[in-house]
């Protein structure tokens, strides 16, 4: 790794320009600031210094600050180790220097680094240079002026949209929105940037300070109506996040009290959001996603992927039609196998229609798209399976039919072929129990829809060799997913953990608590839906089906309630039908069904849980300590048994493939932000309420015990030998 260093190299021209330097994207490490200071005043102090070119090293300007700062400062409550960059460096050495600076910008300019760049008096920038502010999406704000700065210079509406959204504009449109002074070649960034600084220096062209604009700005009238209108926005689409509001409250300080006090504001705003626990959760997850690609004995001992370019797909329904549609978009050939000409048509149809909705909405161009519908082709048997690198099986979670498909293929697909099933329940050895080759049986298990969630939950057995496990990682990030490498149990590491999820809220039903409050409490937590909502538009078969596999799998803490059974009977099977815990129309929002209701009080009456016959007294927070203590406590056994690699592969799985929010930092994390003692005392407090559900788990009993958070690595056991 070359070492964090800041250059500087003054032309005959006059022209000093300063270079920092720390592959691969010129991070703001602490030592770069320190660098910048020490450069800059150089240059101020020399006479023979007319004017800067700021730039960045290996054709990128910067990715932004050093996000480890922020690891570290979670670990120790010391914010002094933030750098003191906006009002020190960026505002009095920079922007109010004596002699006028120009950013060279290309490749990256994001975070810190477009702050600096902002600082700057002009900025030049090669074509197609990513620019953004995405700050709020690590759960803190821009902390080096860029609150102030980018309004001013591209007006409040955009500057407000960029920091929001955390979504970055290209340089092109960056030019045309006053952001950057010219677009020009690569090649020519340097000469170009130090002539526009000379120009500045000689007067030729205007030497602008963006803290001291205010054209781009409106009346103040105007600027309180575009904030009002952000507020509202955030408020429905940020719940639970405090950065994006105080974002909003410091950009309105600059412009009510000026730019000056708007920085000084800014800094104090953002030492107090690093310290938030959403920044912690966030900036949790962003390492944890990192970690994901390391796995012992797989990632280090030398193997390379091999390349993977033809994928036979065995059943074209909706997980595999959207299996699929996330190999041909990059440019892997499919082969999708069903039973009779009708289904085959199906799947072909269901994966052109995805495509389709992806150029409606702009996220992929049609040359791109034609190229996709050319990649899947269909077939009837197992003719065309003898060149295949990979098959994924897809079919209905039915033990005889998978093992018999594993036997077929093992016999008809080349020796290299992995063979991978996307179930998301059963074992994977009794898939393939009674093949030859086990060491090529994998679980790829995808989320619904396939070609939208983000997480690929890679299944490994005993048998499955690191060729394979390392082989279905690289299909995983080509296809842009995330894969999440864990061992094989019944559910694997997702669903195992939260199959205690639609049991509690079942629990909380047949105890008197209304389902449409329990719902509205997860959702206000911050998941997209509630437990029953969700098991409306999952379908009921699936949820009996699932709940057989976990009733002999784990009989000591199931709770069977007869729910499910009774909606059936009625004609309901939510959103397949229109009917469930909700009605559902085409073209309409779901809301919820009071016929239903009368189906529930039969339930209770049949379960005859409610103590004394009455519905439970209840509070919001209790709801969801209910609902979600239980998955902390499963999260526990998959911890204890070695089920993943590390606890933050979980964190991320749980974002990732349920949604959970990632302000919260995961599953885990959470449990750890709201502390194992409450947790334990709960679940003690309900399992001699009601029984072995609620029973805490040894793992989290033993961490309570010692005072060792649920996070910290697990000791080896056999169990854990025995999954990874």
């Amino acid at each position: 790794m070359a070492k964090a260093k800041v250059t500087m190299e003054v032309g005959n021209d006059g022209v000093a320009v300063i270079t920092f330097v720390n592959p691969p994207v010129n991070a703001l490490a602490i030592q770069i600031f320190a660098g910048l200071k020490e450069k800059w005043n150089e240059a101020a102090m020399r006479n023979d210094v007319k004017a800067i070119v700021l730039t960045g090293y290996g054709g990128r300007f910067s990715g932004g600050f050093d996000i480890n700062v922020f690891e570290k400062v979670h670990k120790t409550d010391d914010v002094s180790l933030l750098p003191d960059v906006s009002v020190d460096l960026v505002t009095n050495i920079m922007e109010d220097g004596k002699k006028p600076a120009v950013a060279a910008v290309e490749g990256l300019c994001l975070g810190g680094g477009l702050e600096l760049a902002l600082g700057c008096h002009a900025r030049i920038a090669a074509p197609r240079t990513q620019l953004g502010l995405p700050e709020l999406s690590l759960g803190v704000l821009p902390g080096s002026g860029g609150t102030q700065r980018l309004p001013r210079l591209i007006g409040l509406s955009k500057a407000i949209d960029m920091m929001m959204t955390s979504k970055p504009i290209m340089s092109e449109e960056g030019e045309k929105l006053g952001l950057i002074d010219a677009v020009v070649p690569s090649k020519e960034l340097l000469k170009v940037a130090r002539q526009w600084a000379l120009d500045i220096a000689e007067r030729r062209k205007p030497w602008m300070r963006s803290l001291h604009r205010t054209d781009k700005i409106g009346s103040l009238s105007e600027a309180h109506e575009v904030l009002k209108l952000a507020r509202k926005q955030v408020k429905q689409t940020a719940r639970n996040m405090p950065q994006h509001l105080a974002c909003l409250d410091v950009i309105e300080e600059g412009i009510v009290h000026g730019g000056y006090n708007g920085v000084l504001k800014e800094a104090k705003v953002f030492e107090d959001l690093v310290l938030s626990d959403t920044s912690r959760g966030l900036v949790h997850v962003f390492f944890a996603q990192r970690a994901t690609s390391k796995v012992p004995n797989v990632t280090d001992i030398g193997l390379k992927p091999r390349p993977v370019k033809k994928v036979a797909i065995i059943g074209g329904g909706l997980m595999g039609s959207g299996i699929a549609t996330s190999l041909v978009l990059s440019n892997i050939f499919v082969i999708i196998k069903e039973i009779n000409p009708e289904y085959l048509q199906k799947g072909i149809k269901t994966v052109e229609a995805n495509i389709r909705g992806l150029v409606a909405r702009k996220k992929l161009q049609q040359d791109k798209a034609n190229k996709a519908f050319s990649m899947v082709k269909g077939v009837l048997d197992y003719s065309e399976f003898k060149d295949v690198d990979m098959v994924i099986e897809a079919v209905i979670e039915n033990v005889p039919l998978k093992q018999q498909i594993f036997i077929d293929i093992e016999k008809v697909c080349p020796p290299h072929c992995i063979l991978a099933s996307n179930t998301s329940t059963i074992d994977l050895n009794v898939i393939g129990q009674k093949m030859s080759s086990q060491d090529r049986v994998i679980g790829a298990h995808f989320f619904s829809p396939a070609h939208v969630m983000p997480l690929l939950e890679i299944i490994r057995t005993e048998k499955t060799s690191a060729q394979a496990i390392l082989d279905l990682m690289a299909v995983g990030k080509t296809i842009k997913k995330v894969p999440v490498v864990v061992g094989n149990c019944t559910g694997f590491a997702v669903n195992r953990t939260f199959f205690p999820y639609a049991q509690s809220a079942q629990f909380l039903a047949n105890l008197g608590v209304d389902v449409f409050r329990i719902d509205a409490q997860i959702i206000s937590f911050g998941l997209p839906i509630g437990p029953f909502q969700l098991q409306d538009l999952a379908g009921y078969g699936v949820a009996i089906a699932t709940q057989k596999e976990y009733s002999s799998a784990f009989p000591d803490r199931i709770f069977k309630s007869p729910l499910l059974d009774l909606l059936i009977k009625s004609g309901r099977n939510g959103k397949n039908n229109g009917k469930g815990y909700y009605i559902y129309k085409k073209g309409e929002k779901a809301r919820p069904d009071p016929s239903v209701l009368p189906i529930i009080e039969e339930s209770r009456r049949l379960t005859n849980i409610m103590p004394g016959g009455k519905p439970i007294s209840i509070t919001d927070q209790e709801i969801v300590e209910m609902i979600l203590f239980p998955v902390v406590n499963e999260a526990c056994r998959v911890l204890d048994e070695g089920v993943v690699v590390r606890a933050s592969d979980l964190d991320v799985a749980s974002v990732l493939g349920m949604s959970f929010p990632s302000y919260r930092g995961g599953i885990v994390f959470w449990g750890d932000t709201v502390g194992a003692g409450h947790i334990y005392k709960s679940l003690r407090k309900w399992s001699e309420l009601y029984g072995n559900f609620f029973k805490p788990s040894k793992f989290l009993e033993e961490r309570v015990a010692k005072g060792i958070p649920l996070s910290a690595p697990a000791a080896t056991s056999s169990a854990s030998r025995s999954r990874m």
